[in-house]
């Protein structure tokens, strides 16, 4: 199926699920479990989302659902296969998992607990599920594409600071997606006339290497990705972008892009909270994972620090502007 057209042919499957009904909890009470890679800081406020959406389903965390503690690993995915096991050890009804890695994680670790999927990347070509219309399998989910999403911040970068002609793009290596990334995002850059600098960076040690080398090179701007572990560094890659007046942008929401970073461009996270509880809600009313048909978010969030475009002597131009979700004054 074409990646570009399965949304239109199956969107509104999930929308179409009705309320639980408050007098009709289940005899035992359903646990809802949560992997990922991300600091809990990061993932706190989907949370508070994901509750929200759940409970407009009927589902309350406390009554007549559980919501366990999460399991996240701060960015570090060799962690991922022990927290996976241990969640699965407390036998949740469903589990909700973002990243590729720790998608690959609970794969090992389960076969029968639903897995849901939220926002990641490229699922089909990496072969977490085999097909965007039906799954297969006990994983569903939303996801987005992820080479094409970042290709077009490249541009959001290029069009508020013409002058570029260089980029430097955080990786992480251990995250098996980063060679495919990076050969993308090498790509999208030469067709705008930009040389991207892959900067490897793979734990704490590894940051002043990447500073040096941005260094050395001369690179004229920096952009991160949404990879767990990258994020989990932004504040110092930040610091080191604002002390070298370099232009940096972060793939997320508006509350992940550092005091001092540019523009911030995602998925909108409601959303993303949105569709992942009537997964939820379909699937503790007996639907099978493997077919519920995987979505692709409908909005984004493009942000726009000013305040950062001044100190950096940049004029935003007015049609970038128009296209902003959010204007930082």
């Amino acid at each position: 199926m074409d990646r570009r057209t399965f949304v239109a042919m199956t969107g509104g499957a999930l929308l179409g699920a009705s309320p639980h009904l408050r007098g009709q909890s289940p005899a035992t009470t359903p646990r809802i479990g949560f992997l990922s890679a991300f600091a809990r800081a990061d993932i706190d406020v989907f949370l508070g989302l994901l509750r929200q959406e759940l409970e407009r389903l009927g589902w309350t965390d406390g009554r007549n659902i559980v919501v366990l503690e999460p399991r996240t690993t701060g960015g570090d995915n060799a962690r991922l296969p022990l927290a996976a096991a241990e969640l699965v050890a407390q036998g949740p009804d469903v589990i909700l998992v973002q990243t590729v890695p720790a998608t690959r994680a609970l794969m090992q670790a389960t076969k029968s607990i639903p897995i849901v999927m939220m926002g990641v990347g490229n699922p089909v070509e990496l072969g977490i599920v085999a097909d965007f219309g039906k799954p297969g399998g006990n994983i569903t989910g939303t996801s987005y594409l992820a080479n094409e999403f970042s290709s077009k911040l490249l541009q959001f970068l290029q069009e508020a600071v013409p002058r570029l002609r260089s980029v430097a793009v955080f990786v992480n290596p251990t995250n098996e997606h980063a060679a495919q990334y990076a050969k993308r995002m090498t790509a999208e850059a030469a067709t705008l006339g930009m040389r991207a600098q892959i900067v490897n960076v793979s734990g704490q040690s590894d940051l002043e290497t990447a500073f040096a080398a941005i260094h050395s090179a001369n690179t004229q701007s920096i952009l991160l990705p949404a990879e767990p572990l990258i994020m989990s560094k932004r504040d110092a890659i930040a610091s080191f972008a604002q002390t070298r007046g370099l232009p940096l942008v972060v793939q997320g929401v508006g509350r992940v892009l550092p005091a001092s970073g540019l523009t911030a461009y995602a998925p909108a996270r409601d959303e993303y909270a949105r569709l992942a509880a009537r997964y939820v809600d379909r699937i503790l009313k007996g639907a099978k994972p493997g077919e519920l048909s995987i979505e692709q978010p409908m909005r984004f969030s493009l942000v726009i620090n000013l305040k950062t475009a001044k100190s950096l002597g940049l004029t935003i131009p007015q049609s970038l502007l128009e296209r902003a979700d959010e204007v930082i004054q």
